[in-house]
């Protein structure tokens, strides 16, 4: 089990994050089948053929794939830590062409100590004197062919969460922020600080760590599971599951209780009502349902007169989040 001790100062340092370049990377490990598609098989699906021509176009991919491990080390320079809370793919991507050679090559040793021996192929690209080119090219073109075309709706999910549990951390504590980000994550409070325990292996070894004030970077993902990251470069930070996932491909077709909401306020407006299971603003919305702006709009004023929705304005953006009574028409 890992612990993770904080005090009242790792609670004003802590930060949450947006890693595209983090994204394309957990994206790959679906398309590969590393990792457990859930609720985005449709969308697994979908871009079965792009993950098929870019490993025929993009070799380098395979041998990307090949360092994927879980709940043992990978190297760190393929995903280094988004510099700002809405980091660009462009900029991360140029941190990872900036690594050292000398810490590529040794990253990439530690990575395959304990896995099967790669193929031959693999294992000439990773020993390449141009393999940071090649690799850094292939996350490049994992971007391109599985992640990009799907962003605006992807950031969109990200940034909802990212702004709900910045929210919950800001006015209730650790305890609220924590409480639904993973079954493997919780909070022991104790005193003035406390403790965030991530179940990792056998409860009964422990590896404590202190950010010492640091506080720590929390950063949802739409593709990925748990990770935790407790060594340098790395910041003390946590990768979690977003919220909504689910709803990513738009919400469900309208069953039972759902069915009967759209034929009570018709078939938009109860979408857009479902869609706020998580607060969103307008924008986001449109994103995720496909409908205009106007439409949206149009929605949103007639839910906020009947007494379904509230909207409240933070800075520039104004969010919109069901009312308990929204909440109960909806099925909640």
């Amino acid at each position: 089990m890992l612990v993770i001790e904080v005090g009242p100062v790792d609670v004003a340092h802590t930060r949450y994050a947006i890693s595209p370049l983090g994204e394309a990377m957990n994206a790959l490990r679906v398309a590969a089948g590393q990792q457990p598609a859930g609720p985005l098989r449709p969308w697994a699906q979908r871009i079965a053929p792009r993950y098929a021509r870019l490993l025929r176009e993009t070799p380098a991919v395979g041998a990307l794939t090949t360092l994927f491990r879980r709940g043992a080390y990978n190297a760190d320079f393929i995903h280094p830590p988004p510099a700002g809370p809405g980091a660009d793919f462009a900029v991360e991507l140029a941190a990872v062409r900036a690594t050292p050679l000398c810490q590529v090559r040794a990253e990439i040793a530690r990575n395959l100590v304990g896995l099967r021996t790669p193929p031959r192929h693999v294992q000439r690209i990773l020993a390449a004197p141009d393999v940071l080119t090649r690799i850094s090219d292939a996350i490049e073109a994992t971007w391109h062919a599985l992640v990009e075309p799907d962003w605006p709706r992807l950031r969109t999910v990200l940034e909802r969460d990212l702004v709900h549990r910045a929210g919950h951390l800001a006015m209730y504590g650790w305890a609220a922020a924590l409480s639904d980000l993973d079954p493997r994550v919780c909070w022991r409070s104790e005193g003035a600080e406390g403790v965030i325990e991530v179940r990792t292996g056998p409860r009964n070894e422990r590896e404590r760590h202190r950010p010492g004030g640091k506080g720590l970077l929390l950063m949802p993902t739409v593709f990925g599971t748990l990770i935790s990251y407790v060594e340098p470069p790395w910041p003390y930070a946590l990768v979690y599951p977003a919220r909504g996932v689910a709803n990513l491909l738009g919400p469900p077709p309208p069953q039972g209780d759902a069915a009967a909401l759209a034929r009570l306020v018709g078939p938009h407006r109860a979408q857009v009502l479902r869609a706020l299971e998580v607060p969103a603003t307008t924008t986001q919305l449109v994103r995720q349902l496909g409908l205009s702006l106007g439409a949206v709009g149009g929605h949103l004023a007639v839910l906020r007169e009947s007494g379904l929705v509230t909207r409240t304005r933070t800075g520039r953006s104004v969010r919109y989040e069901r009312t308990p009574l929204g909440g109960s028409l909806a099925g909640d």
